[in-house]
């Protein structure tokens, strides 16, 4: 697990918080729906959700010390990459233009090469929606590795719930 410091440009005071916080749950993430986000009616696309959903789990890396750019320049013995095996969606009810998000991303499991997250979306505490969330680390040939215990140990807030020896 690399520190970045400057390197993120996180050190900036207009950058605080811009890849969220690690909570006593897991991660949590504000975001803004923009026109992009919506479609003519000013509901978000339902695609969009997914990359909601995407910036919650990169910055709960991200701030668990895990970075892209480290994975993919090999500083972690080989070229490694995180992959979505499995991603079941819930919508409950619509965001719109101008809403502020709450992105909440929470590791449930960790075994082998894999990992279990539960993320939700909420609107001022409204529940918008829930996805449960298998990814896992593969190698350049594309093939799963074991998840480091050093990840292990940053990502879970419950110890009980890790099993990096398990085959997965």
């Amino acid at each position: 697990m690399g520190s970045h410091g400057n390197k993120d440009g996180l050190d900036d005071p207009l950058s605080m918080g811009i890849s969220g916080q690690l909570t006593a749950e897991g991660h949590r993430l504000k975001a803004r729906v923009y026109f992009a986000d919506t479609d003519f009616t000013g509901v978000v696309y339902h695609a969009r959700y997914l990359e909601f959903l995407e910036r919650g789990r990169s910055d709960l890396l991200r701030l668990a010390g895990v970075h892209h750019s480290e994975l993919a320049q090999g500083r972690h013995g080989e070229q490694l990459s995180w992959v979505v095996r499995r991603m079941e969606i819930d919508f409950r009810q619509p965001a719109r233009i101008d809403d502020i998000l709450t992105v909440d991303t929470r590791v449930e499991n960790i075994s082998g090469a894999r990992i279990f997250m539960a993320q939700t979306l909420t609107r001022a505490g409204v529940l918008l929606v829930e996805a449960r969330v298998e990814a896992a680390v593969v190698g350049a040939s594309g093939k799963p590795r074991r998840f480091p215990r050093e990840w292990a140990q940053a990502f879970m807030r419950r110890p009980e719930n890790v099993d990096v020896d398990r085959r997965s």
